[in-house]
């Protein structure tokens, strides 16, 4: 039986129950979770990083997304304050539309 040892959205049980399969899980406790869910967007940046199409990368970027969620929670905020941290940062130094690439700074 493979293992996995990995977090997973909350219906895959489910998913893997329809199939007749035999599985295991656990409930990670607050503190694993938060190093899991940490492992997990590491993982799905590195599936973004490697997409190849882009409906590959709209698929991952909706599971980094729902980790961000996800993440955003473990800090004790909510998605629509992670949201106004982002419009503030915007207006203060804006976003990344105008694709500037900084080359060097001159030290003093």
């Amino acid at each position: 039986m493979p293992r996995y040892n990995k977090l997973v959205r909350d219906e895959i049980p489910k998913v893997i129950k329809k199939t007749g399969k035999e599985f295991s899980t656990r409930i990670l406790s607050n503190e694993e979770y938060i190093v899991e869910v940490r492992k997990k967007l590491s993982e799905e940046l590195t599936e973004y990083n490697e997409a190849e199409t882009n409906k590959e990368a709209v698929e991952e970027l909706a599971d980094i997304l729902e980790l961000i969620h996800a993440a955003t929670k473990i800090h004790g905020s909510s998605f629509e304050e992670l949201e106004e941290v982002r419009k503030q940062k915007t207006e203060k130094r804006g976003g990344f539309e105008k694709r500037v690439f900084l080359i060097e700074v001159e030290d003093d």
